[in-house]
């Protein structure tokens, strides 16, 4: 849309339910914590998922949002010919401040539509991460929230994506 001049070829904006919806700014705060999530995933997957920061994901005809990181299977053209599309994908992670209730209300039930197996929303106003499993027509079956330890709750609480190959 941005070539035919639709759109500015600046504009923050990905496709969601056929709509055109303005992302917000990316903030110190949540690029920090979306780069660090990078280095994490691209450091552990030796080769076995491709790790993409926020690079569309073509659910269907009408929605190609733009997940901040997305845990990707192999392709040997690192998807150069077509943005992955929902089989492709292992982990979709959204990191979450002023869009969280766009990720959690919009977002989160196109996920599920189009069958991404697991969704975490990394909620940093609540210091949380929201962990979303068993896909279905209008969401999740499966809402996990893991918090970090605090000095009430001294047990730190852990999860690891469902779908990606072992070590």
């Amino acid at each position: 849309m941005a070539e035919a001049g639709v759109l500015r070829p600046d504009a923050r904006v990905e496709l969601l339910d056929g709509e055109i919806i303005d992302m917000s700014p990316v903030g110190s705060f949540h690029g920090g914590v979306t780069n660090y999530l990078n280095e994490i995933f691209t450091a552990a997957s030796k080769r076995r998922w491709v790790t993409a920061v926020q690079n569309p994901v073509r659910l269907d005809d009408h929605s190609e949002p733009q997940p901040d990181l997305v845990l990707l299977k192999p392709s040997p053209d690192f998807y150069r010919r077509q943005h992955p599309q929902p089989a492709d994908v292992y982990l979709l992670i959204e990191v979450s401040d002023s869009s969280l209730t766009t990720d959690r209300e919009a977002k989160l039930p196109a996920y599920g539509r189009a069958g991404i197996a697991e969704v975490w929303i990394v909620n940093l106003i609540d210091q949380a991460v929201e962990v979303y499993r068993k896909p279905h027509f209008t969401g999740y079956g499966s809402k996990t929230i893991l918090r970090a330890a605090t000095k009430r709750h001294r047990k730190l609480s852990r999860t690891s994506p469902w779908m990606l190959p072992s070590c």
